[in-house]
């Protein structure tokens, strides 16, 4: 595996809004650093639902791209889906909460799937999107930045999966905002999942 590319976001207004999103991103040249709240210099606006520690970095599977590619017709490109870094060969479906990847001196956690919400399907132009985008569970998922530093195109990347219980993001799109069962639950307490979801588990919104 490898870097296809490396995006970062601005503040921009998409059609028919009224506020600021960074949600379309855009393939950068050279290194860039990865510190504990994401890619330096990247837009994150709307904080309540964005970023954060858990949330910190947004990665996407080239097969991913490849395959949304042909189900909207149209060529996507790096950065479309509001994604940071790009890995080429890796499919995001099968990720689960805990899965890592080391990029040089970067330590990056999976925590979670990106769920697609009304700036999703603005950005993209088609409001049957998110249930499509949800429906055909290949989200793409948030990582946590265990130890941060400098990434760029084209650098190798090293997969490591979490040797305890898979919760993958797959299970977690088709879960969400849904009562878990005990065996769910127990199953999703055991892993490095997203705090929010953690804490909506406990608190029995799950």
């Amino acid at each position: 595996m490898k870097i296809l590319a490396v995006c970062l976001g601005r503040p921009e207004v998409l059609a028919g809004k009224k506020y600021k999103t960074g949600i379309n991103k855009l393939a950068i040249q050279g290194p860039i650093m990865i510190d504990a709240e994401g890619l330096v210099g990247d837009a994150i606006l709307d904080r309540k639902h964005h970023g954060g520690v858990d949330q910190a970095v947004y990665i996407q599977g080239s097969l991913d791209i490849d395959w949304w590619s042909k189900e909207l017709g149209r060529e996507l490109h790096h950065g479309m889906f509001g994604e940071n870094l790009v890995i080429e060969g890796l499919e995001s479906q099968m990720l689960a909460a805990g899965d890592r990847f080391s990029i040089g001196d970067v330590l990056l956690e999976i925590t979670s799937p990106r769920m697609p919400c009304a700036t999703f399907a603005a950005h993209m132009g088609d409001p049957k999107i998110v249930k499509r985008y949800t429906q055909a569970a290949r989200p793409g998922a948030y990582a946590r930045v265990l130890q941060g530093g400098m990434v760029e195109a084209g650098q190798p990347v090293t997969y490591t999966p979490y040797a305890g219980e898979r919760v993958t993001m797959a299970d977690m799109m088709a879960t969400y905002g849904r009562k878990l069962s005990d065996t769910d639950r127990a199953r999703y307490l055991s892993a490095p999942v997203h705090y929010k979801t953690r804490d909506a588990i406990l608190s029995g919104e799950m």
